[in-house]
């Protein structure tokens, strides 16, 4: 039986589905857990290190390294501190008590020593600073405890039992008095307590563990107790971190942690069936102490992460096979597709569609054909724009000949019938007293044919298409200066006033086409501006652009004439006729010339006369 390829496509692909999810999720249940442990613990460790060079820049800084410990727990998820030889946190400036020691002893077992007057106390007469972390919560301090409120408090006896270590007491327990050491009432390291009982087991009696393990009783008055406020009290409050911190300041005490031998050391830990990691760095601060990183982090996350997945591997296998069998189902159509899009796409090619893209999604040989197919329809659309650009270029200069022809034959209609009336009277010797008037007349209007057929050519020459603008840079100012002078006598025959506002200012264009277009402009005003009267030119220099304005007073242009001005032949008004105006080609042409500049031009009225204007662009 023959099977057909999209058959055979899904069935592979199928199976290949499956095996590659058993395999995932064979994987993340054997070794997802371990691997995340590893993950996380050599995360710490690398941010371990980095940590350990900002403590000693800012070490002898207590808000500085609050800051560092807030900041590590927050980018790594770690409550990390820093702890002295002993073991102690390094910084709680506020949170201590200070206790002036009234008498001591060596062995609180006996405790008669205490009243003999003979005994030389080995801390009497001195202060100790208290941590109280060590001994009680934070929190005790805003809580009604009947026996906290009188016992810490400054002024009142206190009595501290503990261990000697380098000549250094470290508490044990805490109370009002001797008789209360024993009692629920005590505040008690429960850590250096647990280990000491643990210790003592290992010597054949209590003499020998006491004479490697001395301890004292101190009896004295408290003289200061200070709390943490605000954001300090959360350096207090994390009670889990607090118990770790002094179970390994016991095991240092006692001699279980050698930081010498062993510096850097990770350990495991639960609490509440939660697993944690510990890592504990031993380094020296800036003076050569001594210094011990202490970090601990929580693997809840990936226990909780573990848990509820194995609990939704069912509905996950399932719902994965599903999207295994749509993905096998549609990537084997999909594999036909491409077939589909070229056949589609070339069948619009043949309808002259250029507009659709073949999309190349692979590499194969089908993703060549799709290349080719994309490549012959980019030319053929670039072949063909180009054709179609020909033939519009030659449809416009067919339509500029016709229009040159039209407006030639019109304009030229009028001047000849003038000569050939001329002509005509002076063959006939009539009025030959004015013989000087006609041949006067007739030069006049040879004249005006020749203008005319100048600007009918530079105008055809701007429209054709072909003709290109060659650019340069000049001073606006100094070519607007030289046309004024060479219109000053037409200026003076009308007594008109020219009034100039012009600021130095170098432009991009083509100096002698603008020329061109001022002298249309200038001249457009002379001839429509009443004798006596004013004309303004001015430039004004903006970031990027020079505005050139030509305003003459005198009459104003209708507003319905006003776009139409700058066509060939047109006149807006019964004044502006052949007689008196030019040939009724200078506006075309400056029309023809900024935009072949490709800048902005216009005209408009104003309280008293008409403003003429163009912009070009200024040298960089």
């Amino acid at each position: 039986m023959k099977i057909g390829i999209v058959s055979k496509l899904f069935l592979l692909t199928t199976a290949l589905c499956v095996l590659v999810l058993t395999i995932i999720f064979g994987g993340q249940a054997l070794f997802f857990e371990q691997f995340y442990v590893y993950q996380k613990e050599e995360d710490v460790k690398t941010a371990l290190q980095a940590y350990k060079q900002d403590y000693l820049k800012n070490a002898g800084d207590a808000q500085a390294m609050a800051r560092l410990e807030q900041d590590f727990y927050r980018k790594h998820s770690t409550w990390i501190t820093a702890l002295d030889a002993m073991g102690n946190l390094i910084y709680t400036d506020d949170f201590y008590m200070e206790v002036r020691v009234e008498r001591s002893t060596d062995d609180f077992h006996m405790e008669v020593r205490l009243k003999r007057p003979t005994d030389t106390p080995a801390l009497s007469g001195k202060t100790m600073t208290i941590p109280l972390y060590s001994v009680m919560n934070v929190e005790d301090f805003s809580k009604d405890i009947p026996y906290l409120e009188p016992f810490i408090k400054e002024g009142l006896p206190i009595t501290i039992e503990g261990i000697m270590v380098k000549n250094r007491l470290f508490p044990q327990r805490m109370g009002p008095n001797v008789s209360e050491l024993r009692k629920e009432a005590r505040l008690e390291n429960q850590h250096l307590v647990k280990k000491e009982n643990e210790v003592v087991s290992r010597f054949e009696n209590g003499f020998k563990f006491r004479e490697k393990y001395p301890t004292d009783l101190v009896i004295g008055t408290i003289t200061k107790v200070e709390t943490p406020e605000g954001t300090g009290i959360s350096r207090y409050t994390n009670h889990l971190f607090l118990e770790r911190v002094k179970a390994f300041q016991a095991d240092l005490l006692f001699g279980d942690y050698d930081g010498d031998s062993n510096p850097n050391r990770i350990m495991n830990y639960e609490e509440n069936h939660v697993n944690y990691k510990i890592f504990v760095d031993r380094i020296e601060d800036p003076a050569g102490n001594p210094t011990y990183i202490f970090a601990m982090t929580s693997l809840q996350p990936v226990d909780e992460a573990a848990g509820v997945m194995q609990d939704y591997y069912v509905y996950i296998i399932i719902a994965t096979l599903l999207l295994v069998l749509l993905a096998s189902f549609y990537s084997s159509r999909g594999i036909a597709r491409p077939l589909l899009r070229i056949n589609h796409t070339t069948r619009k090619i043949a309808e002259l569609d250029f507009s659709e893209k073949i999309p190349i999604t692979t590499k194969d040989e089908i993703g060549d054909l799709s290349r080719n197919i994309n490549e012959l329809s980019d030319r053929l659309h670039s072949y063909i724009e180009q054709l179609q650009q020909d033939i519009e270029k030659e449809k416009q200069l067919e339509h500029t000949r016709k229009e040159f022809i039209s407006g030639v034959s019109h304009e030229l209609k009028t001047p000849l019938s003038v000569i050939q009336s001329c002509l005509s009277i002076l063959r006939d010797g009539v009025a030959s007293h004015k013989r000087d008037h006609y041949f006067d007349a007739m030069e006049n209007e040879v004249k005006k044919m020749d203008l005319l057929i100048v600007d009918m050519l530079d105008l055809a020459k701007y429209e054709s298409g072909t003709y290109k603008m060659k650019m340069d840079s000049f001073a606006i100012d100094a070519v607007i200066g030289q046309v004024c002078e060479k219109l000053a006598i037409e200026i003076e025959q009308k007594q008109l006033r020219l009034n100039l506002r012009l600021s130095p200012a170098i432009v991009i264009a083509n100096q002698h086409r603008i020329e061109q277009v001022i002298v249309n402009f200038l001249t457009n005003a002379i001839r429509h501006t009443p004798e006596r009267e004013s004309i303004y030119v001015s430039t004004v220099e903006e970031r990027d652009t020079v505005t050139v304005r030509v305003e003459n007073k005198g009459a104003s242009i209708p507003a319905e004439h006003l776009e139409k001005i700058w066509d060939r032949f047109y006149r807006a008004e019964p004044s502006r006729h052949r007689s008196t105006g030019g040939t009724g080609l200078g506006l075309a042409i400056c029309k023809k010339i900024l935009e072949l500049h490709g800048v902005s031009y216009g005209v408009t009225n104003t309280a008293d006369g008409v403003l003429f204007f163009f912009h070009l662009n200024k040298k960089v």
